[in-house]
């Protein structure tokens, strides 16, 4: 889409949630439509219902076709040929699907070039369960559908604070079963490798939290540390990755270390995003790394406690789409630096004078 505005695609999420709210509210500044076009997965109706429920002063256009997508505007392309019934503040069905037939038809529309970068609204895990999602969450199911082999790495951020996970969505007690040594290096490299690229960090550090209290306390509370978490550091710093520990995480944090560094990585979802969301929960950002795809969300849920009230936050939602640009930008000047690199150059010296040399490049 050289020459165009950076297409945002947007998944309506949970229609019973805070989605649509959000949504149109971060659109209803017109200064959006300067920095991208957005693409609405979901249903007009259901946008319109939102829109008049709470009052939302935001204007949209109906495609039917990508062709029909304008720059300046907020485009909704229709998921679902059902009429769907939106009963605010409570998980359905009928929600469910809805927010899967979204996502579904995003994907697949990503895959044939029709935007640039995802931003997915809150869906609820449960109802959005079937044959064809089968998964804890949007990482997973994204990370297959269009990860081409890749393997995703949960961040959340704010600013220059990023929350990265080794374990996402399992349960606690199968946390210790799932953690090895190739998976901390797996992710380590992941967050490495996105620092440099999407985030524009030469050389990173990363901070490494350990996964029992006190970091073990030299084997009296666990092994994990020892076997485990310190080999996988050791062996990424043979491979040039700045990283450092393992650090008890309620002492790192308490003590506002985390400032240090550009990045932290968690052993398991709560013992990162319990801190991150205290401390950034209303411009926190999740953004899925290591996949081809630009993919963010906001850091809430579908929030069925104030859905309809017309008074949850859209900050969040517009820091997804902020972040996805910046992403994008980065990962496309990346790709420009290295289509491009600068030749090799060396001192050869010739009686008394160095003479700077360019490596000859063979002609075909």
């Amino acid at each position: 889409m050289e020459g165009n505005k950076i297409r945002v695609g947007i998944t309506h999420g949970d229609i019973n949630g805070v989605g649509y709210e959000v949504i149109l509210k971060a659109f209803s500044d017109s200064l959006m439509f300067d920095l991208c076009t957005p693409v609405i997965y979901g249903s007009p109706k259901v946008a319109a219902y939102h829109c008049k429920a709470m009052d939302i002063q935001t204007n949209f256009s109906i495609v039917n076709s990508p062709s029909d997508i304008q720059d300046g505007r907020l485009n909704i392309i229709n998921c679902s040929e059902e009429e769907l019934k939106v009963e605010l503040t409570k998980p359905t069905v009928e929600a469910g699907k809805a927010a899967l037939s979204a996502l579904e038809r995003a994907l697949h529309d990503y895959s044939e070039g029709v935007f640039d970068v995802l931003v997915t609204a809150p869906i609820n895990k449960h109802t959005i369960q079937s044959d064809v999602f089968h998964f804890p969450g949007h990482t997973e199911y994204i990370e297959e559908r269009v990860g081409e082999g890749n393997k995703a790495l949960m961040i959340l951020l704010k600013g220059d604070f990023r929350m990265a996970l080794v374990t996402g969505h399992i349960p606690v007690g199968e946390i210790t079963s799932h953690l090895t040594k190739e998976l901390i290096m797996q992710k380590l490299e992941i967050f490495h490798q996105s620092l440099k690229k999407d985030f524009g960090i030469d050389n990173p550090r990363i901070a490494v939290f350990s996964l029992n209290p006190h970091a073990g306390d030299n084997g009296l509370i666990g092994s994990e540390e020892a076997t485990i978490i310190k080999p996988a550091i050791e062996e990424m710093v043979k491979r040039h990755v700045q990283c450092f520990g393992p650090y008890p995480a309620d002492g790192f944090m308490g003590a506002g270390n985390y400032r240090y560094f550009d990045g932290i990585l968690a052993m398991y979802h709560d013992q990162g995003l319990a801190p991150f969301k205290a401390l950034a929960m209303d411009e926190g950002v999740n953004f899925t790394a290591g996949l081809p795809i630009v993919r963010t969300s906001p850091a809430h849920g579908t929030a069925y406690d104030i859905a309809g009230k017309g008074i949850a936050s859209e900050d969040s939602f517009r820091q997804a789409i902020y972040t996805a640009l910046d992403v994008f930008r980065n990962r496309r000047r990346e790709a420009e630096i290295s289509a491009r690199p600068l030749r090799k150059q060396y001192y050869e010296k010739r009686d008394d004078s160095d003479k700077l040399k360019l490596d000859a490049v063979d002609e075909e």
